[in-house]
């Protein structure tokens, strides 16, 4: 309205009297309270903006992302500007009375709440973590505790042994059957090792009988068959230690993964048997005690730990038995085929048969390596 009010006075003509002074027309009231009405109007706008910049940068600061701190005055050149774009503040807003303030959306209270929360929930969740880890201690160190406890029993005799008499004898006959198959096992590759350097002697002996029969025409034919005869002895030598590598490598696995496998489960079910003692004499000594409410609950839980071990104890003897009885049965299979392997091979060898000791390599599907098949090629050595 104030803005109608000026243009119309713009354009009203202004009669003038004949001293030359402006006459009093109908319309100077009007617009001289026009003109003050605009002038209260723009003071009223202006106090208020200032007010409001004045309250925004005592409350929370300038918007320092769009301003720059001006020096040199009115008028002073570009180099006089120092930006502050890097100075960060809290981003509010405000509403029409200009003295609430209104955070910015995902700003501000909200961002640390979420943060909060994120450090509560991981927080709780290394608490459950923590309490998890120190139950599954407790439970070992009580079951560690009944263990002990059991086996001092058993050693100074003062506490009763679950026993399967058919069972541990099987058992103690294994580890004895172990301990002398590791030493036939030792025995067995300390031939190969010595007849490993007798063959090499007889190689490196025959190439000695060979060289001097080309350098003593006097002694040429002693020389050279001597020489043969290494040869073919180092020949014979390298097919029986084919053979008995053969017996050593069958014998090393029935010893050392075979049997040790057997045990392993054995020793499993040792484990079980004294668990199940110990849990068995603990509800042995609650049934003794006290039955009050308190002691029939600790009597409840002392038998359902103690049929648990039970049932863990009874699987894990039949596994043994079932093991015990599969290893007996491979145990006589391959020990016939090695013992036969065996026998005919150092026959045949000491015998000077040479056509039986390659039958025995054939009929046992034995194959062995050409001279240098150990050593790398020259290809694998660049």
């Amino acid at each position: 309205m104030a803005d109608g009010i000026m243009s119309k006075a713009a354009t009203m003509e202004i009669p003038i009297n004949r001293n030359g002074n402006t006459g009093t027309l109908p319309e100077d009231d009007g617009l001289e309270q026009a003109a003050k009405l605009q002038w209260r109007l723009d003071e009223k706008v202006g106090s208020c903006r200032g007010a409001r910049d004045l309250q925004q940068v005592m409350v929370s600061g300038p918007n320092l992302n769009e301003t720059s701190i001006v020096s040199g005055g009115y008028g002073g050149t570009a180099e006089g500007i120092i930006p502050t774009g890097s100075i960060k503040g809290p981003a509010v807003r405000y509403n029409a009375d200009f003295n609430k303030r209104i955070p910015v959306t995902g700003l501000g209270p909200s961002m640390h709440h979420s943060s909060s929360s994120s450090s509560m929930t991981a927080e709780d969740a290394g608490r459950g973590v923590a309490v998890e880890k120190l139950e599954t201690v407790k439970k070992w160190g009580l079951n560690t505790y009944k263990c002990t406890k059991q086996m001092i029993s058993e050693r100074f005799g003062r506490g009763s042994r679950t026993v399967d008499l058919e069972l541990e004898a099987q058992i103690e006959l294994l580890r004895d059957t172990k301990r002398k198959y590791e030493n036939v096992l030792r025995l067995s590759r300390a031939l190969t090792n010595h007849f490993y350097n007798m063959v090499q002697t007889q190689h490196a002996l025959g190439d000695t009988f060979a060289d001097l029969s080309q350098k003593s025409p006097e002694l040429r034919d002693e020389f050279g068959y001597n020489a043969e005869t290494q040869k073919l002895l180092c020949k014979n030598g390298e097919t029986l230690l084919g053979a008995i590598n053969f017996f050593v490598s069958s014998i090393n696995t029935l010893v050392n993964k075979t049997m040790e496998d057997t045990l392993m489960t054995i020793k499993m079910y040792e484990n079980a048997r004294l668990e199940y003692d110990a849990y068995r004499s603990d509800l042995e000594e609650l049934s003794l005690g006290p039955r009050d409410a308190a002691g029939v609950a600790r009597i409840d839980a002392a038998q359902q730990h103690c049929q648990v071990q039970k049932d863990k104890y009874e699987r894990l003897r039949s596994d043994v038995t079932i093991k015990l009885k599969f290893l007996e049965e491979n145990k006589v299979k391959v020990m016939h085929k090695q013992l036969l392997l065996f026998h005919n091979a150092i026959s045949a060898y000491f015998a000077g048969n040479q056509q039986q000791l390659e039958q025995t390599l054939k009929q046992f599907s034995i194959k062995l390596k050409p001279p240098g098949a150990d050593k790398p090629s020259w290809l694998e050595e660049q």
